[in-house]
Formats: C-alpha cells, sequence, structure tokens
C-alpha cells in the first residue's frame, strides 16, 4: 500500500483540502493513472507537471468528479468522490475554481457581467452581496478599474487575471489552474503565477499544471509529477 504524500508539514486536519489514497483513475476503460496517493492542504501551492498524455488533465478532471473515482479513498473539498451522488456535483464544484488556458471568458460581455454570469449561475441572488464580492475579486488580482472593459479591450495577461478572478468568486478552497500560461509571453506568465502564489499564502489552496519551465524554476513550490502511469513528488 503507498504512503500518501504529504504535500506540507501538516498532518492530515480539518485543513486538508484534498486526499487521494491508492486511487486508480480511468478514461472510459483505459488505465490512465494507478495507485494514485497525495494530500493538499490548505494554502499549499503544487505543480503538476508531465508529458502531453501522462494524465494531467485525467487527474484534474477527477478532483471535480467530471471522471468517477471507483477505487481507494478520494476526498475533495469535503466530499467522498467515491460516494458523490450526481445532485452533489454542482456543490463540490463551488468550492474549487478553475483557470483554464484559452480564458472561456464570454466575448459579449464586460468583465463585471462575466463574472455576475457565474455568480447568477451558481445561486447568488443578492445584488449587494453580488456587487461588493465582484469588485472584491477585481481588486485582489489588481483590476479593479477594468469592470467595465469587454474582453477583446484586454491584453491576454489581463484576461487571465479575470479569469482568476472568475475562479475565486465563490470563496474555493481549491483552485485548479490548468496551463494558465501557456498563451502568455514569459514576464506576464510569472505575474500570473506569482499572483496565483500570493493567493495560497492567503490559505486557498493552488493546483498548477504547467510546461512552463522558466515559471517553473523561478516560483518555488511542492512538485508532483505524472508519468508511467503514476503520480511521484520530486
Amino acid at each position: 500500500m503507498a504512503i500518501p504524500l504529504v504535500l506540507s508539514s501538516q498532518i492530515f486536519t480539518m485543513s486538508t483540502v484534498l486526499n487521494y489514497e491508492n486511487v486508480d483513475i480511468y478514461h472510459d476503460k483505459h488505465l490512465i493513472l494507478k495507485n494514485v496517493s497525495f494530500q493538499i492542504q490548505k494554502g499549499d501551492f503544487v505543480y503538476l507537471l508531465g508529458k502531453s498524455g501522462s494524465g494531467k488533465t485525467s487527474l484534474i478532471k477527477s478532483i471535480y468528479a467530471d471522471i468517477p473515482i471507483k477505487t481507494g479513498k478520494a476526498m475533495v473539498c469535503g466530499y467522498d468522490l467515491i460516494s458523490i451522488k450526481k445532485k452533489e456535483i454542482p456543490y463540490l464544484r463551488r468550492k474549487i475554481g478553475v483557470v483554464f488556458q484559452d480564458f472561456q471568458l464570454l466575448p459579449d460581455r464586460d468583465v463585471y457581467d462575466n463574472l455576475l454570469f457565474i455568480m447568477k449561475a451558481t445561486g447568488w441572488d443578492e445584488p449587494n452581496k453580488m456587487n461588493e464580492r465582484i469588485h472584491h475579486v477585481l481588486q485582489s488580482v489588481g483590476l479593479k478599474e477594468k469592470y467595465k472593459k469587454m474582453p477583446y479591450e484586454l491584453s491576454g495577461g489581463e484576461q487571465q487575471r479575470i479569469c482568476i478572478a472568475r475562479a475565486l468568486i465563490n470563496h474555493p478552497e481549491l483552485i485548479i489552474a490548468d496551463e494558465p500560461t501557456g498563451n502568455l509571453d514569459p514576464q506576464i506568465s510569472l505575474e500570473i503565477v506569482q499572483l496565483l502564489k500570493d493567493l495560497s499564502h492567503h490559505g486557498t489552496a493552488i493546483l498548477l499544471a504547467t510546461h512552463d519551465i522558466l515559471v517553473y524554476q523561478k516560483i518555488k513550490g511542492t512538485t508532483l509529477v505524472c508519468e508511467n502511469q503514476m503520480i511521484r513528488q520530486l
């Protein structure tokens, strides 16, 4: 039996955001990753490295219950992924923010309405609280004055910051950033990853999948590697 990788000095406590023990991950009937065991604690900043096809995306999809888990133990943000019911999945996902490589902002709405759309879709219904939260997350990513800008009026780095703000809307326990710097130049990439690292200092756990070796070398974090159908810690 594999020993879980504990990614901070903390032991398993209420601050544990993710705990996988001896998990096998399948895509359809094909085994992608086997015997996956690791933990992520509140405030951890974790890189996920691996070549294309190594299983990074499958691991990420399993975390927000897009790929079901049937073996081992898998707890994420207080939810048991082995026994989770379909109706519970939207509530799990509200505790997880996701930042994509290609931004996925709605092109026909300004920044404010992009964030408002997410809030309405996830159950917010008090206008004053919604307005306050939008301005708070925009301030946290350094773009408080950009709330009326359309996506096409923003640079790539600004669009990614808006995506991080969107991921923060529901006070997530975990943010998964899936190749967030893939479309950005090196300096902007460093700024985006530093922003994510800074967010981890405030308690939000960050799991960052990347091929960006420059960023990885300059901004330190715990590292997981996908290879040979397994996850190992460097």
